[in-house]
């Protein structure tokens, strides 16, 4: 059997990221991870379906177009249960200043979302 095991995602503000990953997500992070040659910092990020994202910082990553039409990873995407909870989360991360781009509504191909801007601008699809 394979299963995609995790993902992974630099980021400026690592404990911010983690933070908003756990609050709003209900991720369970690791103890960071630090090596000191190079300077990563890391956090794995567990999430209740079993689901992992790593979250990654270095000091030197750089900076890059993020036109929502490149090539390359777009969005992270997360089933929450239904469209009651995809409406109360929404409503919680607007409430809480996050930049909601999207929804909730049903798209052309059945799905019930809504799409938020993260920290730092990454897009997060949440879906029944």
């Amino acid at each position: 059997m394979m299963k995609l095991d995790h993902v992974a995602l630099y980021v400026k503000d690592l404990e911010n990221v983690r933070t908003f990953f756990m609050r709003y997500f209900n991720a369970v992070s690791n103890e960071m991870y630090h090596n000191p040659k190079t300077g990563l910092k890391t956090y794995f990020l567990s999430f209740p379906d079993g689901g992992r994202l790593e979250i990654m910082s270095r000091p030197d990553r750089v900076e890059d177009d993020r036109n929502a039409l490149r090539t390359g990873f777009i969005h992270i995407s997360f089933s929450v249960g239904g469209r009651e909870r995809v409406d109360c989360l929404t409503e919680c991360l607007r409430s809480d200043g996050f930049r909601i781009t999207d929804g909730p509504r049903t798209t052309g191909d059945g799905y019930y979302e809504s799409c938020v801007e993260g920290p730092e601008g990454n897009l997060i699809e949440i879906t029944e």
